[in-house]
């Protein structure tokens, strides 16, 4: 046979095995990656931190009324509401009419001085009492230090301060 001088055309290109395994290691390697970021974790531990953050907010706006004042803050004018305790209680929320069985601290929020609003709880809306806010407070009997924590931290977490 004789050589025409052409040069052979060949078909390049992937089996349908190599794709396969390819899209494979892809998979893989996604999932992988997925439980190493574990959002559902990140995202947890993001709402733990407000919380953090809040219950500071109302550990020190209650603090700073008790300096200026002498004095833990007053039920406040809504119905029902009751006095700083040594029996954790939850914390009636800003925008509530009445606070039956909840601590009001809205004498914190009237004036602006010492917080523009008390904190609500992130998931609140699915965990919370009607009017509350997530977070409970009370006085330690014996130490006579203000605790204040979270109701529902998740991941396992514990938020509590006290001062």
């Amino acid at each position: 046979m004789k050589h025409t001088g052409r040069p052979r055309h060949t078909v390049r290109g992937f089996t349908l095995l190599e794709v396969l395994i390819v899209m494979a290691i892809i998979a893989i390697l996604a999932a992988v990656v997925i439980i190493a970021i574990n959002p559902t974790k990140n995202l947890g531990d993001a709402r733990n931190a407000q919380r953090a953050e809040d219950v500071q907010t109302i550990v020190n706006a209650v603090h700073q009324y008790y300096l200026d004042n002498n004095a833990l803050p007053p039920t406040g004018g809504r119905s029902g509401a009751v006095a700083i305790g040594s029996t954790p209680t939850e914390i009636c929320n800003s925008t509530a009419v009445a606070c039956t069985g909840l601590v009001d601290l809205a004498v914190l929020t009237s004036t602006g001085k010492y917080a523009v609003a008390i904190p609500v709880d992130p998931r609140c809306q699915t965990s919370c009492n009607a009017n509350g806010t997530g977070y409970v407070i009370s006085k330690n009997a014996t130490t006579s230090r203000l605790v204040v924590t979270s109701l529902n931290p998740e991941n396992s977490k514990t938020i509590t301060i006290s001062k």
